[in-house]
């Protein structure tokens, strides 16, 4: 019997509730969608001037910012694999992995220090003269930000693929002194050609349901995107069918595209593996001299550029900041709301992913591989769902007894649950494939079982992933604006919607302060939940006895 069946006497059970949680609430969203714009022609979209000419923006922007971002990813992370040490290195990895759970608002604030009409750059730009000073503002702008945020995420995931090669791969072609062109042919473009389409899909998802980047950059009703067009319908027009509309058109559009990805290569893995610098930089590279130099460091010190001086001016300006913490009256309130939101759904994107996770191992261990597929799936579905389209048709499905005030945040609470299921159970189906037969027939002989094997044995190849999974929903949480800006209420703010309501009233001073204590509440999440995990079992015996049993190779 596999450990993972101790979790829960019925793994099916669960399994089968969270399956029904997940997609009923998600089907009903969907049908309160297509009941409220049924009196809505979907040629509105194209016949309407206004409504074409923010689908079209959408569209573009999205495009540009996916062929952006996907474009020079793959030369910064052939740079990094082709440099396995160099000074720096380990720092401008963090910074790539942080933009995964960096709230967009840290990131908006950093950029706007950087590169605004009295950014860091502003200098340089009076002297080269010419430039305009409104550049962070309308497309220009929003692709900046997107290429900020994806770009450091695509090379990551790259990089990761690359180095996953087998050794004996890139030991044969150092041996065969094989040129750049056929390194490329050979063996990173097989690396990377699975992992492209799903990986731009995913870029693409995240760039088209946009909404705090666009809201704050995008400098006029020119820049508007159908998440802000759907924003505009919900809270100030009070157009449920044309709300309606909108977020049945973002599903329909990201759900052809990942359709189309599906059926193309392999699935990026979300979850950061394995320390950098192991695979293929253990040897020797013919194409790592010469030329390579120069281009290499051209891309890794152009990425160094991209990512690290806005995360720098948040320090900087948020320290600046601090003496005006005490009459931030405000602050405290907002903070205690986010983590508790936070917290809340962190928990059920944890107890969803178990759930679906264990029914789906119960099920592949009996032999039933097509409901096993169906129930992790339904839990992926979430992943082409925006948001505020899954917020939208929740509100209209659950409207006739939802109130206000604490019930809406409970709206925020359950989207955001359901926004963070598939990073969950990215990161915790690697912990749960079981002990193999001969550790099960140790740990038989040694009578390790129930509620000992789950302590002893399961427990501690679960804590770390668990740990990671809440860390991501609850920084994804925490970060949350869109779903907050619908739902949420102006006087009871969480974080972000405080940063936001600061940036819109120019009080820079505050937002700064703010935006550090974001970004400090973010990294405190994964500190202190790592170090949580790191703490050893009070009992030797049984901790020495697990690895025994872990360590065993009976014939």
């Amino acid at each position: 019997m596999s450990p993972w069946t101790t979790l829960s006497r019925w793994p099916l059970g669960w399994g089968l509730a969270a399956l029904v949680v997940v997609v009923g609430l998600g089907g009903g969203s969907l049908g309160a969608l297509l009941w409220q714009a049924r009196e809505l022609h979907p040629a509105l979209l194209w016949e309407e001037p206004w409504l074409a000419a923010v689908l079209r923006f959408t569209l573009w922007q999205a495009s540009l910012s996916t062929l952006l971002a996907i474009g020079l990813a793959v030369p910064v992370a052939l740079a990094l694999a082709r440099r396995p040490r160099f000074p720096g290195r380990r720092l401008l990895l963090r910074a790539m992995e942080l933009s995964l759970v960096l709230p967009s608002l840290i990131a908006l604030f950093g950029l706007v220090a950087v590169h605004g009409r009295r950014g860091w750059l502003a200098p340089l730009r009076d002297a080269l003269g010419g430039l305009p000073e409104d550049t962070l503002y309308g497309l220009s702008g929003i692709v900046l930000a997107h290429v900020f945020y994806n770009l450091p995420l695509a090379a990551r995931l790259m990089l990761q693929a690359l180095e996953e090669a087998p050794a004996a791969q890139w030991r044969l072609a150092g041996q065969l002194g094989l040129s750049r062109g056929a390194l490329w042919r050979a063996l990173e473009w097989p690396r990377l050609a699975p992992l492209l389409p799903r990986l731009a899909a995913l870029v693409f998802t995240l760039c088209f349901t946009s909404f705090a980047i666009v809201m704050t950059l995008g400098g006029g009703p020119r820049s508007s995107t159908l998440e802000v067009a759907l924003y505009q319908a919900m809270k100030f027009d009070h157009d449920l069918a044309l709300a309606a509309l909108l977020a049945l058109t973002q599903l329909a559009i990201c759900l052809t595209l990942w359709l189309l990805a599906l059926s193309r290569g392999g699935p990026p893995s979300l979850a950061v593996g394995a320390a950098p610098g192991q695979g293929q930089g253990r040897w020797w590279r013919r194409d790592a001299l010469g030329l390579s130099r120069l281009t290499d460091a051209f891309w890794l010190t152009g990425l160094a550029a991209l990512l690290l001086p806005p995360l720098a001016a948040v320090l900087v300006a948020g320290l600046g900041g601090l003496p005006d913490l005490p009459r931030g009256t405000s602050l405290a309130p907002a903070a205690l709301r986010s983590l508790v939101m936070a917290l809340g759904a962190g928990l059920g994107a944890l107890a969803l992913a178990l759930a679906l996770l264990s029914g789906s191992h119960w099920l592949r261990a009996r032999r039933h591989p097509l409901g096993a597929a169906a129930m992790e799936g339904g839990g992926q579905l979430i992943l082409v769902t925006p948001a505020l389209v899954l917020g939208t048709g929740l509100f209209l499905l659950l409207r006739p007894r939802l109130g206000s005030g604490w019930e809406g945040y409970g709206l925020v609470v359950l989207v955001n649950a359901f926004m963070a299921l598939p990073f969950a159970m990215q990161v915790v189906r690697g912990a749960i494939p079981g002990l193999s037969a001969p550790e099960q027939r140790l740990a038989d002989q040694f009578g390790v079982r129930g509620r000992a094997r789950l302590r002893w044995l399961v427990w501690p190849r679960l804590r770390r992933p668990l740990a990671l999974a809440l860390a991501y929903a609850m920084t994804l949480s925490l970060g949350d604006f869109s779903v907050i800006a619908l739902f949420g209420s102006p006087s009871a703010p969480t974080l972000p919607m405080l940063l936001f309501q600061q940036l819109g009233g120019y009080r820079w001073q505050g937002a700064a302060a703010t935006a550090m204590l974001l970004l400090a509440l973010v990294v405190a999440v994964f500190a202190l939940l790592d170090r949580l995990t790191r703490r050893p079992p009070r009992h030797p015996w049984p901790h020495s006895a697990s690895h025994e049993i872990r360590d065993a190779r009976l014939p």
